[in-house]
């Protein structure tokens, strides 16, 4: 039996207890192991469809999200700045009409836009009585009516778990494509129908939380960040605020 040299007994000691320091200091698997998910929530070993069903979980259960990107949904491009929980959401919409503000407090939305927004009628200056209508809106938060076409149309951008649903949905064959990295964060990327039905890049680290999306189609790119991230949800006060009835005006 040949002894091994105490200075390479020590040598070993000493790397062993360095790993060992890592791996309670940064809940990391392995030292050098030269593993690709050492260190990761072990989601790229899953199946596509596994980790769509686990990423789509993780999206329901978050609190809240930060939503930025662009959508084209009904022949319309949007770009939105959103932050979205369960009680409603808030941010911006840009639109061919210009940008405006949505704010949605349980059942009350509410819509903000200066007076060029409002006096839009199918991309064009509407008359005298809309002009006017436009200045008393200019720059408040108008309370949309239920009934009103708009309050759909606009309600579902506040909607965490109903925007995040359809957007979250690749289409035909699923299959993984290979790691990739947003703002930092190591991630797994899963297609349908090799790209043409969506791409979503899913984190790698801790939660499963969907991080980046590219709509099938070329129908928008989304990024979703602040996962869990708690922010102030708040009707507009009276004063800021102007209930135009049952209707809105036509825009």
């Amino acid at each position: 039996m040949t002894a091994i040299p105490q200075g390479r007994t020590r040598r070993a000691a000493v790397v062993s207890a360095m790993c060992a320091l890592v791996v309670t200091g940064a809940g990391l698997t392995g030292c050098s192991s030269g593993d690709p998910d050492a260190g990761t929530n072990g989601l790229a070993k899953l199946p596509a469809d596994k980790i769509q069903s686990r990423t789509r979980e993780a999206a329901k259960a978050a609190s809240a999200v930060h939503l930025s990107g662009t959508v084209v949904s009904n022949g319309g491009t949007y770009t939105l700045d959103m932050r979205l929980k369960g009680e409603g959401g808030t941010g911006s919409v840009t639109s061919k009409n210009g940008t405006f503000r949505l704010l949605r407090v349980g059942e009350h939305l509410f819509l903000k836009a200066d007076a060029a927004f409002w006096n839009q009628q199918d991309g064009k200056a509407s008359g005298g009585g809309s002009a006017a209508a436009a200045s008393k809106l200019d720059g408040m938060y108008v309370k949309v009516p239920t009934g009103d076409p708009a309050y759909k149309r606009f309600s579902g951008f506040t909607d965490k778990d109903l925007l995040l649903d359809g957007l979250l949905t690749l289409h035909g064959t699923l299959a993984t494509d290979g790691r990739n990295e947003q703002n930092g964060v190591r991630t797994v990327r899963i297609t349908g129908d090799k790209g043409a039905g969506g791409m979503l890049d899913v984190s790698l680290e801790g939660v499963p939380y969907p991080l980046r999306l590219v709509r099938a189609g070329n129908a928008g790119t989304l990024s979703l960040s602040d996962w869990g991230k708690d922010f102030t949800l708040a009707e507009p006060s009276k004063q800021e605020t102007v209930d135009y009835g049952k209707q809105l005006p036509t825009s």
